[in-house]
Parts: structure tokens; C-alpha cells; sequence
């Protein structure tokens, strides 16, 4: 539904000047604007390519001049970056699932839903799940025995969540996303050639190689409110107690059995989290960083894009490289990479003088 720029700013609780009667279809990148769209120019870097597309309205920053972009209008939020999430939760057009229960769901009559869910075609809810009011369970999605879904919660295409799992109010799960599958738990009779390695960080000395014993996940997965967890990400069982999470995940993120995952944190995609580590609150792991099993990081702590954890990290850290070090000191050990190779040619040319030097004697 179009919507006026003044309905907009209002929704924003943000500034807005010019003809704010201007109705809005959608909004557009400021080359490609058409003169129906908002577009999107909030810092002077994009606004210049407002001059190429045929905005008549834009969000811009504070303080902008907006008249000299030839606009009839602009939104100027506080900050412009924050006024992104209501904007796009305004005009999401969603993924256009039907209400009501689809004729090709399976439902256990053992299981509840509540007011208002909406389940797709080939869904699969089972014995004893529990489904919160308002929830939508997308097409060939699979809700495993004694689950347990809060209000709200948004699944995408093909989500699958194993026996027993807790979720909270408002969970979002992209498609492909696999909650509650068993952890990669596994021991051999005797010790093991990696055990010797680990505590000997050398090699595996007199253990021998030997079958793995799978150990079963008898815990399941308990997640917060307003959790989202990224396409074809996957969180594990609990060994005894739950896999705990309490956070964001983008796509293609593995988090290992018994892990605890703090509240407000944010792990982006190719991220590994090995198993009964612990993860504060308020911690970002960039992509294709990883922590190792069994140790800590801090609230607040910051993992740069590529780190590895191998050891524990304090609170308010930010640490980057492999293995992780705090970020400022990696950037002198990178600056010194660099220099390496003309350290050595001049200490080269600094051993052929002194050697020249001492045959002259």
C-alpha cells in the first residue's frame, strides 16, 4: 500500500520538509528512483546520484539541503542508518504465504496451535508441538515432538526444528535454517591420536588409530525472544543440557553442541562456534571468524571478519587474525609482514659488506 511521506517521517518519528503529501510506492537506490519512489541518499556519498535517477522525495541526513538535490520533499532522520529497520519493516511487501492451514499439512492431532497460525503446503507439525498465536509455519517446513514455538514466530521455507526444542516470542528462521539436530559428538575406547596431540601439541606419539563411538544428544536447543537465525544455518543439540541461544545469526552458521550464545549478539555468516563454548552478550563474530571448544568470549567482545579464538577473550575485546590477537597489535604484526621482504635484503647486503669487510683485515 503507497503511503504519503509524512506517514512515513510520522512512522519514523523523524524530520520531514517540503510537499509531504507526495505519495510513495517503494523505495529505490537514488540512480535508479523513479518519480514515485523514496530514494535512499543518506550521506552526501550517495546523494549525488540523485542528480541520475527521478526522485521527487529522499531520505537524506540531518541538516541536508535538500532543495539543492531538486527534491520536493526529504525525510531527515536523527540517524539515518537506524531509520532503515522501520522503513523496510513499513514497506515489506512480505512472502505472500496464505492464511489458515494449507490441505496438504500434516498436523498431529496431538499437537496445539494456536490463535491465528497460518501452515503451509507439506508442513509437518508433530506430537506435542506447541504453536504460538500469529505464528506463520512456511511450505515443507517440519516441527519436530514436544516443540515448543512462542507468538510470532516467522519460518521460512524448509525449516526443520528437532524433538523437544524451546523458542521464543517472535523467532524468524530463513529458509533451509536446522535447529535441533544431533551434535558431532563422538569417542574412541582409548585415547585418541587427537587427544595426544592436543596435549602434547606435537604429534600423536603411541595412540592408535581406532573407530569413534557416536554419543547420543539427549539434550535439544532452547532459544530466547527475537532470535533470527540465518538460511541454512544450523544449531545443535545439547550432549545432557541445551544448546542455549539467545542472538542473531546470519546464513551458513554453525553453532556446536552445549554452546551458550548470549543475548543482543550478532554472528555473521561462515562463522563456527565449536562445542560448550560460551558466547557473551553483546559480542559480534565477523564473518568466517571461529571460536574453539570449551572457552569463553567476553560481553562486548568483537571478533574481526577471518578471526580465530583459540583461547579465551575478556570483555570488551576486539581481536582479529590467526591465532586472534587484539586488533591493534595484529595491525603492527601485519605492518611488519609487509616490511619482511626488504628486512631481508637488507640484512642480505648488510652480511656481504661485513663479510667483504673482513677479508680486507
Amino acid at each position: 500500500m503507497p503511503h504519503s511521506v509524512r506517514e512515513i517521517a510520522d512512522a519514523l518519528g523523524a524530520d520531514v520538509v517540503g510537499d509531504t503529501a507526495l505519495v510513495i510506492a517503494r523505495v529505490a537506490e537514488p540512480a535508479l528512483a523513479g518519480p514515485d519512489d523514496l530514494a535512499l541518499a543518506m550521506n552526501p556519498k550517495f546523494a549525488n546520484g540523485l542528480s541520475d535517477g527521478q526522485a521527487k522525495a529522499a531520505v537524506l541526513w540531518p541538516d541536508a539541503d535538500w532543495q539543492a538535490y531538486g527534491l520536493k520533499a526529504a525525510i531527515l532522520p536523527k540517524r539515518p542508518r537506524y531509520a532503515m529497520s522501520g522503513l523496510t519493516q513499513m514497506l515489506d511487501k512480505g512472502q505472500g504465504f496464505g492464511k489458515g492451514i494449507h490441505p496438504s499439512a500434516v498436523i498431529d492431532p496431538g499437537a496445539e496451535l494456536g490463535e491465528g497460525v497460518s501452515v503451509g503446503p507439506l508442513a509437518v507439525i508433530s506430537k506435542g508441538a506447541t504453536i504460538g498465536a500469529g505464528s506463520v509455519i512456511g511450505p515443507q517446513c517440519f516441527i519436530g515432538l514436544d516443540v515448543r514455538i512462542g507468538p510470532d514466530a516467522m519460518l521460512r521455507e524448509q525449516v526443520s526444528i528437532g524433538a523437544r526444542a524451546t523458542i521464543g516470542a517472535r523467532f524468524i528462521a530463513q529458509p533451509g535454517a536446522r535447529i535441533a539436530g544431533d551434535g558431532f559428538s563422538f569417542v574412541t575406547p582409548e585415547k585418541s591420536g587427537v587427544e595426544a596431540a592436543r596435549a602434547s601439541l606435537g604429534d600423536q606419539g603411541d595412540a592408535r588409530a581406532q573407530s569413534w563411538n557416536r554419543i547420543h544428544s539427549l539434550g535439544s536447543v532452547s532459544i530466547g525472544d527475537d532470535v533470527e537465525i540465518g538460511a541454512n544455518s544450523t544449531v545443535d543439540c545439547g550432549t545432557i543440557r541445551d544448546t542455549v541461544n539467545g542472538t542473531k545469526l546470519d546464513s551458513l552458521v554453525q553453532i556446536g553442541h552445549n554452546a551458550v550464545i548470549g543475548n543482543h549478539t550478532l554472528i555473521c555468516a561462515q562463522v563456527g562456534v565449536a562445542g560448550s563454548a560460551t558466547i557473551g552478550n553483546y559480542v559480534v563474530l565477523g564473518g568466517h571468524s571461529g571460536v574453539s571448544d570449551n572457552i569463553f568470549v567476553g560481553d562486548g567482545a568483537i571478533l574481526g571478519g577471518g578471526t580465530k579464538v583459540l583461547s579465551n577473550v575478556p570483555a570488551g575485546r576486539t581481536m582479529l587474525g590467526y591465532p586472534a590477537t587484539q586488533m591493534d597489535k595484529q595491525m603492527d604484526i601485519y605492518k611488519a609482514q609487509r616490511r619482511l621482504p626488504r628486512l631481508l635484503r637488507e640484512v642480505a647486503e648488510l652480511r656481504k659488506a661485513v663479510f667483504k669487510s673482513g677479508k680486507g683485515d
